[in-house]
């Protein structure tokens, strides 16, 4: 299985480049997690919000593999424990199919792309800065996985 994290941010410093790598790397071949990055749009402040979340909805709905498991990362979803995220990964695996968290730009996910999914997950109620997103969702996947192989990393 593939996990792909589609999430809206480019050009990101070396430390999250870094941070996340580290956990994408340990992760084995059958549970691979792959980024794929969609450019946010350019905001300012005579910008449409509106407008911008519409076309970064449109450039992620296009790095969406096809057929995959869809889980929007958002506020509205339901938050998860360790144990509850490594059932969950679990419970992925025997679906058969690749899946994609969906991590939406600072202004959240279009609407398109958030009915799309399968289901939701807040990842949590703090305000992350979005760069770190990425790292925190990366290395949650690699404990959930280390939790259900008994791997001493989750300890």
């Amino acid at each position: 299985m593939q996990i792909f994290l589609v999430s809206v941010g480019n050009k990101m410093p070396g430390w999250v480049t870094q941070g996340y790598q580290a956990y994408a790397r340990r992760m084995p071949r059958e549970c691979e997690l792959v980024l794929k990055e969609v450019a946010p749009g350019k905001r300012s402040k005579n910008s449409s919000i509106e407008r911008l979340v519409t076309e970064e909805g449109d450039k992620m709905a296009a790095k969406i593999p096809t057929g995959v498991h869809r889980v929007a990362l958002d506020l509205s979803g339901r938050p998860w424990s360790t144990p509850e995220l490594a059932a969950a990964l679990n419970r992925w695996q025997t679906l058969g199919k690749n899946v994609a968290l969906l991590v939406g730009g600072p202004d959240g996910l279009a609407e398109p792309v958030l009915a799309s999914a399968n289901e939701s997950w807040c990842l949590s109620n703090l305000t992350f800065p979005h760069p770190l997103v990425r790292i925190v969702v990366a290395e949650q996947i690699y404990r959930a996985w280390s939790l259900s192989r008994n791997h001493p990393y989750h300890r």
